[in-house]
């Protein structure tokens, strides 16, 4: 089964980590692309390679996203469009104030 986190979400977008079996499996970024209900809809799917994915898999992944947090669009009708790839995370990185990066673990 597979959970949803959001986790961060701004006027024009949003982040949201997938769950499997209480572990990472997914990250999907939201654009929202105007204003208005049925405003169109553009994300960015990263499939975790350790999680286990087929490609037969992704849709039923994209439909509980849509089902739960995207009521207003829909991918039959036009207004909600994905690219989806396939990787492994090497890092989390944090901005400091000094320009420098550090990993998180």
């Amino acid at each position: 089964m597979i959970t949803w986190k959001r986790t961060l979400r701004t006027l024009s977008s949003e982040r949201f980590i997938a769950y499997k079996d209480g572990r990472e499996a997914a990250m999907v970024d939201l654009h929202f692309l105007g204003l208005g209900l049925r405003m169109p809809v553009s994300g960015t799917v990263v499939l975790l390679e350790s999680s286990g994915w087929r490609e037969e898999d992704v849709p039923d992944l994209l439909s509980s996203l849509d089902e739960e947090f995207l009521p207003e669009v829909d991918a039959a009708e036009g207004t909600l469009t994905y690219t989806v790839v396939m990787g492994r995370l090497i890092a989390s990185y944090e901005a400091m104030a000094d320009g420098g990066g550090e990993e998180e673990e």
